[in-house]
Order: structure tokens, then C-alpha cells, then sequence
């Protein structure tokens, strides 16, 4: 697996990413089996591993720090704070320094580790000032127990904000984002993307499978429909137009990856990491067969009339149904719409 520079951090990351948001009992609740999928991808060449302290209430970080025990120099290690820790206690959350100062002793704590690579913001906070998360983060790269700061489902003026704020302020700055993307989900295109690549961060993209739906598992006509406990509804409704519209183009898009000899999943994640403004997919498999699938897209290069055919099928920045968008969306709510 041919290594990419993570923006201008020096660093080298492979173009997969091992998610681990399915370890645990979120997904996969066989320990041993997770640990045995984490180092298949180790072997596989896969140097970069994402998961986050809200997987599984803190299950998959422990599974991962388990299973890196031995290994931990080998792997650039990413993982995220910010969802709620705790329905009863409303400060076990958020981007505060009060927050950020505990959840960092806490990932480290079940990790196994002193320190981890990679530091980011699950969500945008529009409540609390990006200083004050900069300034917390900043003092945690000081003290060692962070090496960089990423952001996650940001748009594109909240990247550019925390950039300015961080500049001003001389603080760390954000040197990853890491948004949704997918054949099905392209809208980053049009602004994320570049505003990336202005600021010269590197771009970890989740969902390169949409959630499931490019996974080949769900096709028009099927008797069983998309479904999925860990994500909105509104993602899998079949009575929305949208969503019909998407099973209209899985099966468009399973016809053209049969052309150069291609399952669905390697075009799929194949069509990201070919992107010249990404720098790894992030894939989050259940079970051994699952990574498998997943680890021939690392060396597909996709010809130009593969690419121009899916700008064909979905339009270069778009999102086939608005609600698979998860950043920004704080931005178009109700109270801050004209009408």
C-alpha cells in the first residue's frame, strides 16, 4: 500500500483508514475477533486507525488500545471526542476545555496509551467559542499527550474560521477535517474539498460506502430494505423520493464497476481515494470478510472514462438526498432559514 502525505504534517498515512466504530457492541461484540480484524489490516498495510471515545461508550477504544499492545509504533492513531458521554451529566460533551481536559485522560486511559496521534472535534460546537476548544487542544500538544488536531463534519467557513481563529490567536490549528463522502454523498465538492486543500490539510472521509448503501446489499426490487440502527431514518426511508432515486443509481453504478472488472465496494471506495483532495477512506468493517472486501480498493486507479461516467450518474457536488449531509447541517435549521 503506497503511502500519501497527511497535508503538510511530514506525516504518511495509507489511503485506508481503519475505522473502528463496528468494534464493540455497536457492531461486533467478539473481542478477540475485532483484534484479529485490526491486525489483519495492520499486516494488510493499513497504518492509520480512527475511532472515538462515544463508539460503543468507550468499548471500541479499549478493543483498539488491546489490540495494538505491541504494535502501537506502528500505527497513526486518530481518535475523537465531543458526542454526550452521559445522559444525566450535560458537561460530559461538547468542545469546553472542562470537557476537553477529561475526555483526552479518558481515551488515553482506555487507548493504553500516553499519547494519541491524531485529536479531533466530532462535531462543530456553534455554543462554544473555537478558541476555547483551540486553546484546550493547543495545551494537550504542549503537554505531549496530543501530536495533531483534526476537525470533523465541518463546513467550509466553520474550517476557515478555526484556521483564522488559530493563526490570530497562535494556537494549534486544525490539520485534518474529516467529512462524509461517497459516490452518493459528494456535496464536499463544492466547498469543503477546496477549502481544504487551500489550507493544506490532510482529509480522512467517512461513509465511503453511504452508510451501507453501495455496499451491494440493498438493490431495486429487493425484498429487504436499507435499514440502520446507528444512523437517521430519514437515511433509509423508502418512501422518499431520494432514497428511490439512489437504489436507481446503485444499480447504475454495480453495472459500470462490472466494466473494468470491479465489485460495487472497490469502485466505491476506489472513486474516493482517487480523489486528488483525499487522503485517506476511512472503512469501518463488522467482520474479517467485510475488511476483505475493502482492502483490494487501495490499488485501483480509475480511468478517466470510469470518472466522467459517474459524473454522468451523480453530478460532481451533489448529494442525492440531502439528509445523508452530516456537517453544516446546524446551518440550515429552521431558525436560521429566511423563510
Amino acid at each position: 500500500m503506497e503511502f500519501r502525505p497527511l497535508g503538510r504534517t511530514g506525516v504518511q498515512v495509507s489511503p485506508l483508514c481503519l475505522g473502528a466504530m463496528m468494534f464493540g457492541p455497536w457492531g461486533n461484540d467478539d473481542r478477540a475477533d475485532s483484534t484479529r480484524i485490526i491486525h489483519r489490516a495492520l499486516d494488510a498495510g493499513i497504518n492509520f486507525v480512527d475511532t472515538a471515545d462515544v463508539y460503543s461508550a468507550g468499548g471500541s477504544e479499549e478493543i483498539v488500545g488491546k489490540a495494538l499492545d505491541g504494535r502501537r509504533d506502528e500505527v497513526f492513531l486518530a481518535t475523537k471526542f465531543f458526542m454526550p458521554m452521559s445522559q444525566d451529566d450535560p458537561n460530559m460533551r461538547g468542545g469546553s476545555r472542562r470537557w476537553i481536559i477529561q475526555a483526552i485522560e479518558n481515551s488515553l486511559r482506555r487507548l493504553g496509551t500516553d499519547y494519541v496521534d491524531l485529536y479531533q472535534v466530532h462535531r462543530p460546537s456553534p455554543g462554544t467559542d473555537v478558541e476555547e476548544t483551540l486553546g484546550a487542544l493547543s495545551d494537550l500538544v504542549h503537554q505531549g499527550k496530543v501530536r495533531y488536531i483534526g476537525s470533523s463534519s465541518y463546513s467550509g467557513s466553520q474550517i476557515v474560521e478555526a484556521q483564522w481563529a488559530a493563526r490570530e490567536r497562535n494556537l494549534q490549528r486544525f490539520v485534518t477535517e474529516q467529512p462524509p463522502y461517497s459516490l452518493l454523498v459528494r456535496g464536499i465538492e463544492e466547498d469543503v474539498l477546496p477549502t481544504v486543500l487551500r489550507h493544506g490539510m490532510g482529509t480522512l472521509t467517512y461513509s465511503p460506502l453511504a452508510g451501507g448503501w453501495l455496499s451491494g446489499r440493498w438493490r431495486k426490487g429487493a425484498a429487504a430494505a436499507p435499514n440502520s440502527s446507528a444512523r437517521p431514518p430519514a437515511r433509509f426511508d423508502m418512501s422518499s423520493p431520494a432514497n428511490q432515486r439512489k437504489l436507481e443509481i446503485v444499480e447504475e453504478l454495480a453495472l459500470l464497476a462490472e466494466q473494468p472488472g470491479l465489485t460495487l465496494i472497490e469502485l466505491a471506495v476506489a472513486f474516493v481515494i482517487n480523489h486528488p483532495g483525499v487522503t485517506s477512506a476511512i472503512i469501518g468493517p463488522r467482520t474479517m470478510e467485510q475488511l476483505e472486501s475493502f482492502l483490494p480498493a487501495a490499488d485501483v486507479v480509475l480511468t478517466q472514462d470510469v470518472l466522467d461516467r459517474i459524473d454522468e450518474i451523480v453530478a460532481p457536488g451533489v448529494t442525492v438526498n440531502p439528509a445523508d449531509n452530516s456537517y453544516g447541517d446546524h446551518e440550515l435549521r429552521p431558525e436560521r432559514r429566511r423563510r
